[in-house]
């Protein structure tokens, strides 16, 4: 059911359909104001499709910013989880180091941390705790069903330049902000991944360090990854995913024989910092790393403030 405008409604462009975009949509036509969101790619064809989509808080800066919109988020989908048809859910899992570290800088974003004493060989420390993992074609879905629920558009649009019609504009172009924004310190990071067969896996591990993970959804198993700054390629490397597979696998041996499903690369829009700022007509958001699922209804919520509703 569509929200009433509120008294100080107008209408909003939002440029990018990831998961960024979407989730800021939402949030401003919960808040009344009449939006459509119009992007080149749908969101099952962006980045956000490609993501392993475990909550962590991964290249994005600046701390304190980002610790407050990941806190948020967690929050967000910790609610979220109750409905299955989300793809959200709460898992346990397992950070390994392989030196004993600090807690991490975003520690407060998560209610509840613990040392991991039953770590895998190689490993001197690690940290425990629930994070929401979420199944990305399945979320994706959802919100898009939510921002037409409540009264948005979707379009596809190969714009030029960001609309200059008078509308309040979002751009969400993540990658795309290299142009839109005119910035050039927007960069990809090409991120590979393997999805494999559901062997009954129910807890993720991290090695950030070495970039490996595996998170498990309800039906399939993502394990990567890589982290290739200023690499443009989409194209699945067959070695990379055979180095990912064998990282993957002497962390968590249970994947052993997974049969494997298929190979995806992800382009995460890296940023010195993420950009979250209003300039005249248009409030700019991206440059969100790897962590555009974890800071989604953290920045989300910023933008409805700086779009004055």
């Amino acid at each position: 059911m569509a929200t009433p405008p509120a008294p100080s409604a107008r209408r909003v462009i939002v440029v990018g359909a990831g998961v960024v975009g979407l989730s800021c949509a939402v949030r401003l036509l919960e808040a009344g104001h009449r939006v459509d969101v119009v992007a080149r790619d749908l969101p099952l064809e962006t980045t956000s499709a490609v993501a392993a989509a475990l909550w962590y808080p991964y290249r994005a800066l600046p701390q304190d910013r980002v610790t407050a919109w990941s806190a948020t988020t967690y929050d967000v989908f910790a609610t979220l989880a109750a409905d299955e048809a989300t793809g959200v859910r709460m898992l346990t899992g397992t950070e390994v180091l392989k030196t004993p570290q600090p807690d991490p800088w975003w520690r407060a974003a998560v209610p509840s941390l613990d040392r991991e004493t039953s770590l895998p060989p190689g490993y001197a420390d690690g940290w425990t705790f629930v994070s929401p993992v979420v199944d990305m074609p399945r979320y994706l879905r959802w919100l898009v069903a939510r921002v037409e629920e409540l009264g948005g558009t979707l379009t596809r649009m190969n714009l030029s330049a960001l609309p200059d019609d008078g509308s309040l504009v979002v751009n969400a172009t993540g990658l795309g902000a290299r142009h839109f924004g005119a910035d050039p310190t927007v960069t990809p990071v090409r991120g590979q991944v393997v999805v494999l067969e559901q062997v009954g896996l129910d807890r993720w591990t991290l090695d950030s360090g070495g970039l490996t993970y595996v998170v498990p959804r309800t039906d399939e198993i993502v394990v990567g990854g890589t982290d290739v700054e200023g690499e443009w390629s989409r194209t699945p490397d067959p070695a990379v995913a055979e180095a990912v597979l064998h990282r993957a696998t002497a962390l968590v041996p249970v994947l052993e024989g997974a049969r494997v499903r298929r190979h995806k690369v992800g382009l995460r829009p890296s940023r010195p910092e993420v950009r979250l700022e209003r300039v005249g007509d248009v409030i700019h958001c991206y440059g969100h790393g790897g962590a555009g699922v974890t800071l989604s209804w953290g920045c989300a919520g910023d933008v409805v403030e700086l779009a004055g509703g």
